[in-house]
């Protein structure tokens, strides 16, 4: 028996069609563009700890400065990228991500993955740098990378919105996380709304306790927050509450109970055989 495709990821669609992905070639080029894009973000953050202070900041006390750049060119495990290291006026910065005599980084993809598929933790990271590369990262020189990230992450979350949605989702979609060797259940809030255009964007992504109206109250008053004035309809699962905390933000909406969890929750009533007969029909 044939195996089913697994469904695509609506994220990664979205991700294919702003970027006008057509072939594996264009799919590998997005993918180097973010590798780079990544690691500059890093180099960056290691510049900051070697100085002391960032990029943008003045300091008249310090003893040593940028000095601009040097273009780069390295092997990756995605084929050559070309980076842009930074320099200071002494000649002291070592960079660890990219060490500087190394033409050849094709792990660093691992190591960029761990960082976030192991939570983030400054002992995990560091554990797994070891691993790959030999090298060891203070508490404070990975924090300072993590950080430039999540930096990114929440300018993301905090942008401004369009004035007007004709359709918002949300729902949220729960997973089992390890943390202090405890696994605890968490709940992604997703909210992807649909403007008077009709273009789908994520709104916001946030990870919280296990899903709860008081949660989704505060994820829909940050909309308001972020300039979102009128949303026409909203689809929505059946926790308890969920339709006053729209009410309460956002009083004309109208709240539509989302059919894909009214198809599931009725496929509990009905045996196996059954079930894909009422599916499709």
């Amino acid at each position: 028996m044939s195996r089913k495709a697994k469904n695509v990821n609506p994220l990664v669609k979205k991700i294919f069609r702003e970027n006008d992905i057509q072939n594996i070639a264009d799919a590998q080029s997005l993918m180097k563009d973010m590798f780079k894009d990544l690691v500059s973000l890093m180099l960056e953050a290691e510049m900051e700890e070697t100085l002391g202070y960032s990029k943008y900041e003045r300091n008249d006390a310090a003893d040593n400065s940028r000095n601009g750049y040097n273009d780069k060119k390295i092997k990756t495990s995605l084929g050559e990228v070309e980076l842009d290291i930074p320099r200071d006026r002494k000649g002291t910065f070592e960079p660890q991500v990219v060490p500087k005599y190394s033409r050849d980084i094709s792990d660093i993809k691992d190591k960029i993955i761990s960082m976030y598929g192991r939570g983030m933790s400054t002992t995990d990271i560091n554990d797994h740098l070891e691993e790959i590369y030999g090298m060891s990262f203070s508490p404070t020189q990975i924090s300072r990378i993590t950080d430039k990230v999540m930096e990114e992450a929440n300018q993301w979350k905090s942008r401004p919105l369009k004035v007007c949605y004709s359709f918002v989702f949300l729902d949220g979609i729960h997973f089992n996380v390890k943390t202090n060797g405890k696994v605890t259940n968490k709940a992604a809030y997703i909210i992807v709304g649909t403007d008077l255009e009709g273009k789908k964007d994520i709104l916001s992504i946030t990870v919280g306790e296990n899903e709860s109206s008081k949660f989704w109250l505060k994820e829909i008053d940050s909309l308001r927050s972020r300039g979102v004035e009128e949303i026409f309809i909203t689809s929505v699962d059946g926790l308890p509450g969920f339709k006053e905390a729209i009410k309460a933000i956002y009083p004309d909406t109208k709240v539509r109970r989302c059919i894909v969890h009214q198809i599931r929750n009725t496929l509990r009533f009905l045996n196996y055989k059954e079930r894909k007969i009422f599916a499709q029909e």
